[in-house]
């Protein structure tokens, strides 16, 4: 890595970190829908007041029960930068009356409110997030995730592009389908969920077999070690991942694991902003994973409000051009026509964190 680009770290969030930001108190909206992995997918919006606007953050905790007594008095009031919001929100307890089910949601919760207050201070300065950041948006591209047959999808647009999860239910004669399509970009092994609707334990067949089935697909979360991983010897300039990656530092940790200690470097990588926690962390590891060569895109957590929109943004802004997991909310649920195609072609964007884009 070049110096040049050493002196480039921080540089994103230092357009950031001296924002004003004033904040008079916030609320909270709870927003639920039944999907089709079999569970209810709740979320929290945090809402700061402020100077006569509002800013808006999403909560994607996974765990429904874990959005039960929200916290709705943190001391959050008074005349802040963006910056000094952020060192004093991460010394609080956001869980103060019992701990998480998941640590990592402990980041989630912590998104939320520093997206809302980056929403807020944008609104209070009458810029969008692209304005601050001196940078364009761009047509988004997108892949559609979903664990259901893709071919109703394709019948509403045979262009659109797709994220999917190899299950135990795939046989040969299925992959080659869904492979004859040209449309399958990720194929997303899952190997680090625990307890959840999702688990994929790894199999060496399985990873084998899907590999082969579709040769240009980015293998995602696939298991560092063990016979799934041996499997996969070769292929490993595919390999992207997202569930263990909290920060530039477990980019860097990932890579050793997966790699052995061998010269190799990640290719790709899935950015999910609320795994980051903080504006700072997120933006570090963007500029750090560009600069390392590596081609990123968005993912998504099946945000059922304004964080659907800011991860657009985010997106548009730095990686529009990689299969981004940010499919509009349109997306969710069964086929159906008149959804928004890939690229969403951005208009004239309004004050605050958040994207609009051509229907």
């Amino acid at each position: 890595m070049n110096s040049s680009a050493r002196k480039q770290f921080g540089r994103t969030y230092r357009l950031l970190a001296g924002l004003p930001l004033r904040i008079d108190g916030y609320q909270l909206e709870g927003k639920e829908l039944d999907v089709s992995s079999g569970f209810r997918r709740v979320t929290t919006t945090v809402v700061f007041r402020g100077g006569g606007h509002e800013g808006r953050g999403e909560d994607v905790t996974y765990a429904a029960e874990d959005h039960d007594d929200y916290p709705a008095a943190l001391p959050l009031a008074g005349s802040w930068r963006l910056d000094g919001f952020s060192r004093h929100l991460g010394g609080l307890d956001l869980f103060p009356d019992r701990p998480p089910q998941q640590e990592f949601f402990r980041n989630y919760r912590r998104w939320a409110f520093e997206s809302a207050a980056l929403d807020l201070a944008l609104r209070q300065r009458g810029q969008s997030l692209g304005a601050a950041l001196g940078r364009e948006y761009r047509p988004l591209r997108f892949a559609v995730s979903t664990r259901l047959d893709i071919t109703p999808w394709l019948a509403v647009d045979p262009a659109l592009e797709f994220k999917l999860d190899p299950t135990p239910e795939w046989d040969a004669e299925s992959m080659t389908r869904m492979a004859s399509t040209g449309r399958v970009r990720v194929l997303d092994f899952k190997a680090f969920y625990e307890g959840s609707p999702v688990d994929n334990p790894p199999d060496p067949a399985q990873y084998r077999a899907a590999a082969a089935a579709f040769p240009d697909a980015i293998l995602e979360d696939p298991a560092l070690a063990g016979p799934a991983r041996d499997a996969l010897d070769g292929e490993e300039s595919r390999f992207s991942f997202d569930a263990p990656i909290h920060s530039w530092a477990e980019v860097e940790a990932t890579e050793e694991r997966a790699f052995a200690g061998r010269p190799l470097r990640l290719r790709y990588l899935n950015i999910k902003p609320s795994r980051f926690g903080s504006v700072r962390e997120l933006l570090d590891c963007v500029e750090r994973a560009q600069a390392a060569g590596m081609e990123l895109y968005g993912g998504g957590q099946f945000e059922l409000g304004v964080g659907r929109d800011q991860i657009q943004a985010l997106a548009s802004l730095l990686y529009p051009a990689g299969p981004n997991d940010v499919a509009p909310r349109d997306y969710h649920g069964d086929a159906h026509a008149s959804v928004p195609r890939s690229p969403l072609v951005p208009v004239e964007q309004v004050p605050g964190f958040g994207f609009a884009f051509r229907r």
